[in-house]
């Protein structure tokens, strides 16, 4: 048996993650699969009626006792002074671990999970595993001048180094623009006050979990987030033309290079950097090759700062603090500012 185990606390994408990873593993040994954890995965799939939108196999019922070793996916961490969280605990840019690839027969596989190569052989029967049951299926967002944007709100909204700028939405969809000039755009988030904060005049729904996951993934362009939810919808998706991520994923704004984390450059994904340029995956993973041979952050990536140094990266991460509430606050007075000059046009 090779299994994983789903844990509380994880997002959907997170735990489809794990779930695929180890399912591909014990295919590739020709192991059985199992699974610990299963309920919270079949509750996190719930549709109308409580009853899950995917038939997904929740692989043999395991235990910790079914699996003889247990093995934690390496970490690689840089720190930094662009958030508080990167410079105690270290920003996570890890790539693919080849003990992942290697576990034997009896592993139960822990881990971010994340990388491309780790699944990618077994796309077609991913693609099998999560089809979305019919009742739960719908194409109306399927024309082919409809753009969607999964964007993630949340706790993502307070903190500056994750939370994707105005600009990553506004520049990826001039180049959808490009591909069709009558173009029209729509959002699918978790946060529908965010959404329409940043991208005001945008159409935005926050659906039922499963209905945000189907428009997902029958949609034709996508412009998605720094979020794992997105992944498996546009991975498996039939009907998708191209999609664009933001370049360094979970670190888009503040990033000199490095990739948070290098697992989540996927083939066939376009990855628009915070100049408005794309670039193609392959690009990206040369891009990084490069990055890590000249970069002393990368190179001394396993040292926490100390003393002075430290106190220098908590400086610039309270500046970069202050300057992001600082714009959101001259933002929302803006808006405040043409809502009353508008009501005063109309009297």
């Amino acid at each position: 048996m090779i299994g994983t185990q789903i844990l509380e606390g994880q997002g959907l994408g997170n735990r489809l993650f794990c779930y695929v990873t180890a399912r591909c593993a014990a295919l590739e040994k020709n192991a059985e699969f199992g699974l610990m954890g299963a309920d919270i995965l079949r509750k996190s799939l719930s549709g109308k009626n409580g009853e899950p939108y995917m038939d997904l196999w929740m692989g043999k019922e395991a235990s910790p006792e079914d699996f003889s070793q247990r093995y934690e996916e390496k970490e690689e961490r840089i720190f930094t002074g662009t958030c508080g969280h990167d410079l105690e605990h270290g920003c996570y840019v890890a790539g693919a671990d080849e003990g992942v690839l290697k576990a034997a027969d009896g592993t139960l596989l822990m881990g971010n999970l994340q990388a491309e190569c780790y699944f990618e052989k077994y796309k077609e029967e991913i693609r099998k595993w999560l089809k979305v049951k019919p009742e739960y299926e719908t194409f109306a967002y399927s024309r082919d001048n409809l753009c969607v944007l999964n964007m993630r709100g949340g706790e993502y909204t307070g903190e500056p180094a994750l939370y994707l700028r105005k600009k990553y939405w506004t520049d990826a969809m001039k180049h959808m623009k490009q591909i069709r000039p009558d173009m029209e755009f729509m959002i699918v988030t978790d946060d529908v006050e965010a959404a329409h904060k940043l991208l005001p005049g945008i159409e935005a729904h926050h659906f039922t979990p499963d209905k945000d996951y189907v428009v997902v993934k029958n949609a034709k362009y996508l412009i998605i987030s720094n979020s794992s939810f997105a992944f498996f919808p546009a991975y498996t998706s039939e009907t998708v033309k191209k999609v664009i991520a933001p370049k360094y994923w979970a670190r888009h704004n503040v990033s000199d290079g490095y990739w948070a984390s290098e697992q989540n450059i996927y083939s066939g994904f376009m990855y628009l950097d915070r100049k408005g340029k794309l670039f193609s995956a392959e690009a990206c993973k040369k891009e990084l090759e490069e990055y890590k041979k000249v970069s002393a952050k990368f190179q001394n990536r396993k040292q926490k700062p100390d003393g002075l140094k430290k106190k220098w990266m908590k400086l610039e991460a309270a500046f970069f603090y202050k300057w992001y509430y600082a714009v959101r606050a001259g933002r929302s007075l803006k808006r405040r500012l043409k809502c009353i000059l508008g009501k005063e046009e109309n009297k």
